[in-house]
């Protein structure tokens, strides 16, 4: 099994000052971690559930990816990302059973993370994220 767990839930916000209200309100949830990712285009902030995250996005940029999602579909559910021990055999892995990668090779992500994203059209209407982590897994 190449999938170790639920890195996290990624949902599209228009105001992640907001959003993160909401969730201290609703869940008592408090953020982790936050950071800008110019690469991509995002803001994002991490609130810790168990050993996985809920990430809220904000785009920084018009032409982000998040920025076209929210203005194509609305606010929401964004992509899951999915934590495995080898980025880019998991990707290797899924771009043998047919998965469309939008990355052709795995990249530095947030948190000091190594990522690569698969394409929605391969994978069921969902986008996914594989995550690994830098570290030792937490």
């Amino acid at each position: 099994m190449l999938l170790t767990e639920i890195d996290h839930v990624a949902i599209a916000v228009r105001d992640l000052e907001a959003a993160i209200d909401y969730y201290q309100r609703a869940f008592g949830a408090e953020v982790e971690h936050r950071e800008i990712v110019e690469n991509d285009g995002v803001e994002e902030a991490l609130l810790k559930v168990a050993e996985s995250y809920i990430q809220l996005l904000t785009p920084t940029r018009d032409d982000s990816p998040v920025a076209r999602a929210i203005d194509k579909r609305g606010e929401g559910l964004h992509h899951v990302g999915y934590r495995v021990d080898d980025c880019a055999a998991a990707l290797a892995a899924m771009i043998a059973a047919g998965a469309t990668p939008i990355d052709k090779a795995p990249r530095p992500g947030s948190r000091n993370t190594t990522v690569a994203f698969i394409h929605p059209k391969g994978s069921f209407g969902t986008l996914i994220e594989l995550v690994q982590e830098s570290g030792p897994a937490h």
